[in-house]
């Protein structure tokens, strides 16, 4: 066959692949639609079925979103596509079950704690102020709340991260496989029982409540978190690094210290933010070593502090509209801070990310 037929010789269109076997296919709007129709269906039949709960309303309309999707794209498709699409409905109606109790949490939490949220409630305390009237604020929370999670940090931070070095780095045996179970135990431990530890201390060495004792017992909480995130990042080190530190002649501690560790470091530092914003809002420890207190005290090594979480239980307990008012502003303020430990773990993390070429 000379090369002129070969060219003049008509090239096979592929055939055109359709999305079902009848060859209809619902339109791309068809899930909006049907997320309308159950809405109204649900909340329909919750309006006459009597319900209050305008949770039961959305659940009805979940089932009948589902319950459309599937009876619809079999009509029109075929049972495959239908069973693909009732996947895909129930991943969207379980992200939507997720996230509407947090969108709820803070809309509550915004709306509510605007009211007292001010620039005098950020800079004074509760000193010669009744719980029941208006007026204080939440600055000796705020101080409390940064030294014992400051103080907590240091203390849990150097334990942390030589512990995931020694897992990593160094770890073989026994004393490894204990050291793992233990720090597995430990993430689970509840806040009340690290409080309790930390208070028998206290009271065989007769020492007095302070901002330092809540901060050891908030350490306790901590010190498996970090271990847990650091391992996980030292893993992730190529071991080309460590052997081509090593093939040069460098100390194995040395090549820890600078190659394994800076390598690393991002990853390590978003484990440390992580850990410090579930810290935050710990209130047990507070109640049962700091006692809590009205005054701005800046020592935390002698005499009762508050703290966030302390002061949002504590204006809650008094049960007035004007403490209510100072507790949501204080919760909010609490959720202010743990969002920027978030976005600031999430900034180092994309700065120590490895730059790739273009």
């Amino acid at each position: 066959m000379t090369q002129t037929a070969i060219q003049d010789r008509p090239v096979p269109t592929p055939p055109t692949r359709k999305n079902s076997l009848s060859g209809r296919t619902l339109p791309r709007w068809a899930p909006l639609a049907f997320a309308a129709g159950a809405l109204v269906l649900g909340c329909g039949l919750g309006a006459v079925a009597g319900w209050e709960s305008k949770t039961q309303w959305g659940l009805l309309s979940a089932v009948f979103f589902m319950v459309i999707s599937y009876v619809a794209t079999t009509v029109v498709e075929n049972k495959r596509q239908a069973k693909d699409r009732l996947a895909t409905s129930i991943v969207w109606v379980c992200f939507i079950l997720a996230v509407v109790p947090l969108f709820s949490l803070v809309w509550v939490t915004v709306s509510r704690g605007a009211k007292a949220l001010d620039i005098y409630f950020l800079t004074h305390s509760m000193a010669g102020v009744p719980g029941f009237e208006t007026g204080g604020g939440v600055y000796h929370a705020i101080v409390g709340t940064l030294q014992q999670v400051g103080l907590a940090t240091v203390v849990s931070v150097p334990v942390g991260l030589l512990t995931a070095i020694y897992l990593v780095e160094y770890g073989k045996g026994a004393l490894a496989k204990a050291v793992t179970f233990f720090v597995d135990v430990m993430t689970g431990i509840p806040s009340i029982v690290a409080g309790l530890f930390i208070l028998s201390i206290m009271l065989m060495l007769e020492l007095r409540p302070s901002g330092l004792m809540g901060a050891l017992a908030l350490a306790i909480l901590m010190v498996p978190v970090v271990v847990r995130s650091t391992e996980e990042m030292l893993k992730l080190v190529p071991n080309e690094l460590r052997e081509a530190a090593l093939a040069l002649g460098v100390p194995k501690w040395r090549t820890i210290l600078k190659v394994v560790i800076p390598t690393a470091l991002g990853g390590i530092t978003t484990g440390v933010m992580l850990a410090i914003a579930r810290i935050a809002g710990e209130t047990a420890p507070i109640m049962l070593l700091v006692f809590g207190s009205q005054l701005i005290n800046t020592n935390p090594f002698e005499g009762a502090q508050s703290s966030l979480p302390f002061y949002i239980w504590e204006q809650y307990r008094v049960g007035s509209e004007a403490s209510y008012d100072r507790a949501w502003a204080a919760a909010l303020v609490l959720i202010v801070f743990v969002m920027l430990l978030n976005l600031v773990a999430r900034g180092i993390a994309r700065w120590k990310a490895p730059k790739t070429g273009r």
